[in-house]
């Protein structure tokens, strides 16, 4: 999905994800469902949940980004979310091959990204809310 063709005189490859990903509204719904096999593979493979988290945040980057016109298809040619799971999914399916410390950054990075929005948005919608009903107070 992310390395079929070679841009010639280049190393920069692509695949299908990026070029499906142009299809408004479908494209990156359907290369996330082609993701999602891969994930189904590694989970029946045994790899540990961190790193199968981590495959799951590489897939959701690419969706959320993908989702931005222009921007979002151009993200996809960059972004390949399966190569990298692909890459986890070779070094974890080892039985007894442990999660390393960068794969536990990452998951614990994301959560904090994620927590810290999310505390943004709540009080984004707080101060808003409070300087509408200040009046009726």
């Amino acid at each position: 999905m992310d390395s079929a063709y070679r841009v010639p005189g280049t190393t920069f490859r692509f695949g299908w994800d990026p070029l499906v990903g142009l299809i408004p509204g479908l494209g990156d719904f359907t290369t996330a469902s082609f993701s999602g096999l891969l994930l189904y593979r590694a989970f029946r493979l045994g790899v540990p949940r961190v790193v199968l988290v981590r495959m799951v945040l590489n897939i959701l980057i690419d969706l959320m980004a993908g989702l931005v016109p222009v921007v979002g298809d151009l993200f996809d040619f960059a972004w390949q979310s399966n190569s990298m799971n692909l890459a986890l999914l070779e070094r974890h399916a080892q039985p007894g091959v442990r999660p390393t410390s960068g794969d536990w950054a990452v998951v614990l990075l994301a959560f904090v990204v994620v927590g810290g929005v999310f505390l943004l948005v709540a009080l984004s919608a707080f101060v808003v809310a409070y300087s509408i009903l200040r009046p009726f107070l």
